[in-house]
């Protein structure tokens, strides 16, 4: 088996309140403390299939423009999350089998580029916007039981768990590879950084609160109980963890190594939700600049308020 990263945006952040503040507030953390932020998926080659896990974003999408009181900046393009699978060598017809995390859009961005493979998603994010209209979904119902300390969860291929993971959103699931005595967890956005793994901390981004604290619980205790490789979607520590084989040890914190300079740019006038990559136009509402939108307006695809949309 040979697990690969699939990076194809970089040199992002995000700030401190929006990583760790889920539960206690983001008002209790500092906002001047930000992490590395980026976009990572990956793939597993188990020598007889080709197995993603989450599929980017969709091409087109424009990079965010952040400013000073931007939460999450996802980071500049480096290439289309089509041109970086191809990169490493694989064709489309080759992936047998997707696996989604969950249904947001930078996960689940380019599903339709892969119309031969078996798309397993967990039955409760079906009537997703970003799924409509994919014929090869599989509905996962996590049959197969425990799996460790995860309650519920579905045998993909030998050594390749789907889990149950409810939190993040409703049908929020992790995927966890065994290889050569490691586990390596990929696990979408259970954390948004690893500093909020080591230092126990919610992302202010989740559908039930409770249910990601148990979700969260549930993955610490594993880690602390199997050598584990933590895989991550929103940061390059997640393709640091792979290159090195760098197993979580919950009582030694990782170093945190600081964001590089963030240029601000001239916006274009659209927003991208940070939650779901929904892209606001104004072209295509009648003019209307987002500014000007009700300060109850939601996005349309998540529901989540205006707070959580970034320049573009």
């Amino acid at each position: 088996m040979i697990i690969k990263a699939i990076n194809f945006r970089k040199d992002g952040f995000s700030t401190q309140p929006f990583a760790f503040g889920g539960e206690e507030g983001p008002d209790k953390f500092d906002p001047n403390v930000r992490y590395r932020s980026g976009l990572t998926n990956y793939l597993i080659d188990t020598g007889n299939e080709v197995i993603l896990v989450d599929t980017g974003i969709p091409a087109g999408t424009p990079e965010e423009s952040p400013d000073e009181n931007t939460p999450i900046f996802t980071g500049k393009d480096v290439m289309t999350y089509m041109e970086a699978f191809s990169a490493l060598g694989y064709r489309p017809e080759q992936v047998t089998k997707i696996l989604l995390t969950h249904r947001h859009s930078d996960h689940s961005g380019e599903l339709r580029s892969f119309p031969d493979a078996r798309i397993y998603v967990n039955r409760e994010e079906l009537d997703a916007e970003e799924l409509k209209g994919i014929p090869n979904i599989v509905p996962v119902d996590f049959t197969d039981g425990p799996y460790h300390n995860f309650p519920e969860s579905q045998r993909i291929a030998d050594g390749i768990r789907y889990i149950k993971a409810k939190g993040h959103t409703d049908g929020n699931s992790i995927v966890i590879a065994e290889n050569d005595g490691l586990f390596y967890m990929i696990h979408g956005d259970v954390t948004y950084t690893d500093e909020a793994l080591y230092e126990n901390k919610l992302s202010v981004v989740y559908s039930d609160i409770e249910a990601a604290r148990q979700t969260l619980d549930r993955v610490r205790e594993f880690v602390s109980r199997n050598p584990t490789v933590y895989l991550s979607t929103h940061t390059p520590q997640g393709e640091e963890n792979l290159a090195g084989k760098r197993i979580v040890d919950l009582s030694s914190p990782p170093e945190t190594i600081p964001p590089g300079e963030v240029v601000f740019r001239t916006a274009s006038g659209k927003y991208v939700c940070s939650v779901c990559g929904y892209v606001y136009d104004p072209a295509e509402h009648g003019g209307t600049a987002f500014e000007d939108l009700p300060d109850d307006w939601r996005c349309p695809r998540c529901k989540n308020g205006k707070d959580r949309f970034n320049r573009a």
